[in-house]
């Protein structure tokens, strides 16, 4: 039976080839929280309120933070 990703774990699994571990995810997930609110509300993207927004916004910044670390371990 395959192994089932977590919900820390979701992150790597769109950007294939970054998994931190548990803490590291937890700290990418909160970060990329962070640059994704600032991201959607500088470039005047609204997605909604709940608690499914907050989920997507934060999706979408750790998934560009885990691309700005992957251009720099290429680096």
């Amino acid at each position: 039976m395959p192994k089932r990703p977590s919900a820390f774990e979701f992150d790597g699994q769109i950007v294939k080839g970054y998994g931190f571990g548990l803490v590291g995810n937890l700290v990418v997930g909160v970060v990329g929280a962070f640059i994704g609110g600032w991201l959607l509300s500088f470039l005047n993207i609204h997605i909604g309120g709940g608690i499914l927004a907050a989920i997507i916004n934060a999706t979408i910044g750790a998934v560009v933070l885990l691309v700005i670390v992957g251009l720099f371990k290429r680096a």
